[in-house]
């Protein structure tokens, strides 16, 4: 079983930036591919980013492309989402998982922490 935790959410103005961390509690972690998804009010929780389990792979969503990048350090146990050029539209709250090297299957789930930006 793998723990994971998010932290570095909060409240920032558009055009600014945050990064959030997602520690995991296994050294198993380096196993799993990383995925940061996101759910908006209203909204279904939809991936953002996703990065393979040695880090040589990812995949973004368009509405991020560009703006967002996702890494890790596997001998921290650590994956990380830095989010540029924020905007409203990208207040959610942030879950990171551990799946598959595919990206079509996620095993396990953090918390979330909320992300909110201001106009």
């Amino acid at each position: 079983q793998v723990q994971l935790a998010e932290s570095g959410g909060g409240l920032v103005q558009a055009g600014g930036s945050l990064r959030l961390s997602c520690a995991a509690s296994e050294r198993t972690f380096r196993n799993y591919a990383m995925g940061w998804f996101r759910q908006a009010p209203g909204r279904e929780r939809e991936l953002g980013a996703a990065i393979s389990w040695s880090g040589s792979k990812t995949t973004y969503a368009d509405s991020v492309k560009g703006r967002f990048t996702i890494s890790r350090d596997n001998a921290k146990n650590t994956v990380y989402l830095q989010m540029n050029s924020l905007k409203p539209e990208d207040t959610a709250v942030y879950y990171c998982a551990a799946g598959t090297n595919t990206f079509d299957f996620w095993y396990y789930w953090g918390q979330g922490t909320q992300v909110t930006v201001s106009s």
